[in-house]
Parts: structure tokens; C-alpha cells; sequence
């Protein structure tokens, strides 16, 4: 039990393991636009940018509570994820990408051109608040509000749109509201993701919310597999503690990680776990336990007999 507690109080393993959880939150807003719902954003960290300044601000300027901070950090990325929808979400594929990446980098150039965010030079002195517990605590709500939007109307009406939005808007779907509501939902998981992520680092700059960080949490979503919650949850993990694991091997660690993506692509094309329905195998392994259960009872009231 002491080496479990050690293990976990270790400050280095300690910030790897929040950070992790961090990027789970993040990635699982994600994971809503565009594994449920097809939608593909390539300017998720813009919105994490959002709640992470929003967060940090209230904090340094208003002295306001850390999570109502973190949940008013969510909500501002939420409700700019809303406005962006209705204009942007009536294009689709590429056209939907571009106009999200452009969108981010428009946030994080205003970031870099106002006083109260720091500019070019960043924001320093957040209150470190963030701790493995809270991050535990909310990675699993999250992972739950997942779940439950996955088995809802809600989540059947996404996943319709993401197979045949044609089909769907004919079947009497508002595919545009539908694709909204998403759409804002998953910002406001990026931008709790960025309020934790501002009280963890104590340090924000617009540099950190670029286009390689957007092309990060969209890493994390596809290596696990699209439309997949365990899938998030593995591909956030590996990709998070693969550089740290690496480290040993720092002048080839950047080589070993592209040729173990490269593997990845080639013997798993759908991601590690795409495709995979855990609700689906459980339920075969009950079946197959009952059903031999009850050929051995069966087996011995023919042998009394």
C-alpha cells in the first residue's frame, strides 16, 4: 500500500498522470464531433485556448472559486462553439476542417495581440489548483456523459448523420441542429480541458494552443479508433506517455514514435480499438457462461437420473 501511495505522490508521475487525464477530458469533446458525429474539427486546442484564458483570468483578476472558474472557462468555449456551428456546420469534410483551423488560429492571434491576456510573452502566476484527484474525478464524469450521450436518442440521431446525412435529414432529423448541438457540447469539454490545463501548467502562452497541439488531440481520437470512448481513452494514454517512455532513446525518440504510427496505420487502419463494441463482447461472454452453466446442470441431472 506505502509503494502504491509513494508511486502516486511522485511528483514527476504525478503531473504525467493529470496531464494524461487533462487530455482525456479534451479528447473526449473531441471524440464527440468527430467520432460520433463525423464532423471533422481540426481546431479543437483553439477552443481549449478559450476555457484555459477564461479560467486563468477569473482566477488572477476576480479570485472566483477554481471550479466555477474551470466550469465558466467550459462555458465560454461552449458558447463560442455554438455561435461558430450555425455558420460553419452547413459545410462538410474538408470545408469543415479548414474553417476550423482557420478559426483557431484567428483565436490565437487575438490572444497574442491583447494586454490582458499577456501577448506574445504569456500569462504567468495561475494559482496551480489542478490536481490528480479533480482530474480523476471529472475524467469519469465525462467518460460517463459519454457513455449516456452514446446510448441516447441524441447519440443515435449523431451517429445517423455520421453515417448518411441524407438518409437521416429524410428520416426527419435536423441534421444542422443536431450537428450544433454536438459541436458545442464538445468545446465544452475542450474548454474544462483548458481550465485544468491553465491551473496545472501555472503558465499560458498562445504558442501552446497552435495548430501541432490541434493535430495532437486529433491523434489521440484516431489512434484509438473513431466513435470509440475505450478507444479515446488508449490512444490519449499511449500517445500522452509514449514521449516519456521514450526517453531513454531522446535522439531516436521522435523516429521510433513515427514508425510505431506508421505500424499503426498499416496493421490497424481503424485505430487500436475501432470497431471494437465492449457493450457487444460482454454480453457474448455472458451468453457463453450461461449457456455452459446450464449444459453442466443439464449434465448432472442426467446422471442422477
Amino acid at each position: 500500500m506505502e509503494a502504491i501511495t509513494g508511486f502516486f505522490n511522485d511528483p514527476y508521475i504525478n503531473q504525467v498522470l493529470t496531464l494524461t487525464g487533462v487530455y482525456l477530458i479534451t479528447a473526449l469533446g473531441l471524440h464527440l464531433i468527430t467520432g460520433i458525429t463525423g464532423q471533422f474539427s481540426f481546431g479543437h486546442a483553439g477552443f481549449m485556448s478559450i476555457g484555459a484564458y477564461t479560467a486563468a483570468l477569473l482566477s488572477l483578476h476576480l479570485q472566483t472559486p477554481f471550479l466555477l472558474n474551470v466550469i465558466l472557462g467550459g462555458l465560454a468555449a461552449g458558447l463560442v462553439g455554438l455561435l461558430l456551428g450555425f455558420p460553419s456546420l452547413r459545410l462538410t469534410g474538408d470545408y469543415l476542417g479548414i474553417t476550423t483551423l482557420g478559426f483557431a488560429e484567428i483565436i490565437r492571434i487575438v490572444f497574442i495581440n491583447l494586454k490582458i491576456t499577456g501577448g506574445a510573452r504569456g500569462l504567468a502566476g495561475i494559482p496551480r489548483n489542478t490536481s490528480l484527484a479533480v482530474v480523476l474525478v471529472i475524467a469519469v464524469l465525462s467518460i460517463a456523459c459519454m457513455y449516456r450521450i452514446h446510448n441516447s436518442r441524441f447519440g443515435r440521431a449523431l451517429m445517423a448523420i455520421r453515417e448518411d446525412e441524407l438518409a437521416a435529414e429524410a428520416m426527419g432529423v435536423n441534421t444542422l441542429l443536431y450537428k450544433v448541438k454536438a459541436f458545442a457540447t464538445g468545446t465544452f469539454f475542450a474548454g474544462i480541458g483548458g481550465g485544468l490545463y491553465a491551473h496545472l501548467i501555472q503558465y499560458l502562452n498562445p504558442a501552446d494552443f497552435g495548430v501541432s497541439r490541434s493535430f495532437e488531440l486529433l491523434n489521440f481520437v484516431v489512434l484509438g479508433g473513431l466513435g470509440s470512448v475505450p478507444g479515446t481513452i488508449l490512444g490519449t494514454t499511449v500517445l500522452t506517455l509514449a514521449p516519456e517512455f521514450l526517453r531513454f532513446v531522446k535522439e531516436y525518440r521522435m523516429l521510433i514514435y513515427s514508425a510505431l504510427m506508421v505500424c499503426m496505420m498499416i496493421f490497424r487502419p481503424h485505430g487500436l480499438l475501432g470497431g471494437v463494441d465492449f457493450r457487444k463482447l460482454l454480453l457474448d461472454i455472458y451468453r457463453r457462461r450461461l449457456a455452459k452453466a446450464v449444459r453442466i446442470k443439464d449434465a448432472g441431472g442426467v446422471r442422477q437420473q
